[in-house]
């Protein structure tokens, strides 16, 4: 249980191996479903993460990987 005065600690950021994984959003061209994840930079392979379904979905993806930038759409 959620105390409203207890101060709740931070996650850190989970890490990705920057030089292999780029982060991307994979949106589907039919349903217009977003799914956030990692695309292997050599391979191109892609691997789901989150569903993001609002705008906070995908602040929380990128504050759960401390993304910055700005992520590219793929289809």
């Amino acid at each position: 249980m959620n105390w409203p005065w207890k101060k709740q600690k931070k996650a850190p950021a989970e890490a990705y191996d920057r030089d292999a994984l780029e982060p991307v959003i994979r949106s589907s061209i039919c349903t217009g479903e977003k799914v956030a994840g990692f695309r292997e930079k050599e391979g191109g392979r892609f691997r789901e993460v989150a569903l993001i379904r609002t705008p906070a979905d995908l602040e929380a993806f990128k504050r759960k990987y401390g993304i910055t930038e700005d992520i590219p759409t793929i289809y």
